[in-house]
């Protein structure tokens, strides 16, 4: 009896702690936002959307330097990065944010939304912290096409021209490499012809100097 009377105290006593955190979170502001009414980002009050939120992929294209981590990183395959190296004859000298040089062009940096698992691994495997969470979050729509966004800031053509500013700087090297090639091979069979005639030379004044001497 007496631990039938212990079980039913216990029981109101937690009812009674259960009813003080509600009655204690009753009278402070509230958390929730009633969402699309009020917006996270503009309601009043210091509780905003946290800065690390997992919301929409944004890069930073000027910190770039196309090293693929976060495509290498991406569990689903929704990054695409193509590169072109940049030409030593190319007249745009681009420049990193950090102010060294730019080794290669992003012709391709593609992200595919509907796709994308917002897991942050490719922001964690940037080195130059290139590619981070936003706080967008809205951007549903109706043609899952306009998921894959483009974040290159070249166009088809500037990449075709990019890829021939290449093409010719590699011709270039090739046909300079062949001329140095073909340069070395004449001097060198030049250089063979002279060595022969001396040495032509040198055999014909010791074979004279020979018949000299058995003559005398």
């Amino acid at each position: 009896m007496i631990n039938y009377l212990k079980n039913i105290i216990k029981g109101f006593s937690t009812i009674l702690v259960g009813m003080k955190v509600t009655f204690i979170n009753l009278f402070r502001p509230n958390v929730t936002v009633q969402y699309p009414n009020v917006h996270p980002l503009v309601r009043a009050g210091s509780d905003k959307m946290p800065d690390n939120a997992r919301n929409k992929l944004n890069v930073i294209i000027p910190k770039c330097t196309g090293c693929k981590s976060c495509e290498k990183a991406c569990p689903v395959n929704c990054i695409t990065i193509e590169t072109t190296k940049v030409a030593s004859i190319d007249t745009e000298k681009p420049l990193m944010e950090d102010g060294k040089k730019r080794v290669f062009w992003l012709s391709q940096f593609d992200i595919d939304f509907a796709k994308c698992c917002f897991c942050g691994l490719c922001t964690i495997a940037c080195p130059t912290s290139a590619i981070v969470h936003s706080t967008d979050f809205e951007y549903s729509c109706y043609d899952r096409n306009e998921l894959l966004v483009h974040f290159s800031p070249f166009n088809k053509e500037q990449v075709a021209e990019k890829k021939r500013i290449l093409a010719e700087e590699v011709k270039q090297k090739a046909e300079k490499a062949l001329a140095d090639k073909q340069a070395a091979e004449k001097a060198a069979q030049e250089q063979n012809i002279t060595d022969s005639k001396i040495k032509s030379s040198d055999d014909q004044t010791s074979a004279n100097q020979n018949i000299q001497n058995n003559s005398n």
